[in-house]
């Protein structure tokens, strides 16, 4: 990865959102992290302009601006006030004809459903632990335990805590009705993989490359249901999850564990339609490396995994932002000319 080779000049917009709803020190920390990309971008020489978007009129948030001249960095989660709303960002920026960053629309969208996910990887055979979707809390004959019960339709473990790992089909029928009153949405149910968990980078398009591994470690926790990563162990700094969960870069790994483990990636990303970089969370038991799940446009925060193995891979963090747009500008009309 020779990020020295990209251009510099390519003139950016900084797409990101706020929600007038959010805490004041969440606004802030968002604010302060957008200046931070912003300003390593600039420092390398790109013209860039920050687009915040703070209610559903992203057309006229950009509309001034002409397609032609920007490739825009999509920061952007979603429509404030609508969760999980990032593959409608991404089909509303193709259809004012801009070059962003990342996943397209339709791979979002794939990736917002934890259900059609699954299948995809079913279906390119690539290891993912057993499941079974719950639309109702009623036996269906589910045997594996311990399991994990997730809501289907979310993400960044939003509603994943140490109660989501269930021992009998009791608890499972609980917590299943758990997420059918709690998110109004179907439940997946999973084999539990009680084994190590790492966090896979890949980046690129044609040519593809995997960053250094990153490992959860959990060996501060005895119990299994404390081996996780909940909601609480990536927001929640008061939580003991945030605080004790170690992230381990690179992770150790021996040749062959590392060769079958970027193989298993390296076909997610491309089972998935992944674009530009996305990460993978995986678990290992026996040698056999599981994915559960697909991150398409994962945070590009500084204190990531995402980030921080580039860093290790020798990219730094405005150079990393540089190599993503400059990944994107070769589908440009104007740029890769």
């Amino acid at each position: 990865m020779d990020f020295t080779r990209c251009r510099t000049d390519l003139p950016v917009i900084l797409l990101y959102n706020l929600d007038p709803e959010w805490t004041t020190e969440t606004i802030d920390s968002v604010i302060q992290l957008s200046n931070n990309l912003h300003n390593g971008l600039c420092s390398l020489g790109h013209p860039v302009v920050q687009a915040c978007l703070i209610n559903e009129e992203l057309e006229k948030l950009i509309g001034g601006y002409n397609p032609a001249e920007y490739v825009i960095f999509n920061w952007c989660e979603e429509f404030p006030g609508k969760p999980n709303s990032y593959d409608r960002i991404a089909q509303c920026l193709e259809q004012l004809g801009f070059i962003f960053t990342g996943a397209d629309s339709q791979a979002l969208n794939l990736g917002r459903d934890k259900r059609r996910i699954k299948r995809r990887l079913d279906e390119y055979h690539i290891p993912t632990p057993i499941w079974e979707i719950f639309n109702t809390a009623q036996p269906d004959g589910w045997d594996l335990y311990p399991a994990i019960v997730k809501p289907a339709l979310e993400h960044c473990s939003y509603g994943i805590t140490p109660e989501s790992l269930v021992w009998s089909e009791k608890e499972l029928l609980q917590r299943v009705q758990f997420v059918r009153d709690i998110f109004d949405q179907p439940a997946i149910v999973e084999e539990f993989i009680d084994g190590r968990e790492f966090h896979v980078t890949v980046i690129g398009n044609g040519e593809l490359h995997v960053l250094p591994t990153a490992e959860m470690d959990f060996s501060a926790f005895s119990q299994p249901q404390d081996r996780l990563c909940t909601y609480d162990s990536k927001f929640e700094p008061s939580s003991p999850a945030y605080n004790l969960i170690e992230l381990k870069l690179p992770a150790s790994l021996s040749p062959g564990q590392q060769a079958a483990l970027d193989a298993v990636s390296l076909a997610a990303y491309q089972a998935t339609n992944c674009r530009d970089y996305a990460r993978f969370d995986i678990r290992m038991q026996d040698d056999t490396f599981y994915v559960l799940d697909v991150n398409h446009n994962p945070d590009f925060s500084p204190d990531t995994s995402t980030v921080l193995s580039a860093e290790i891979a020798g990219m730094p963090y405005p150079h990393f932002g540089s190599y993503l747009v400059n990944l994107a500008a070769q589908r440009h009309p104007y740029f890769n000319s």
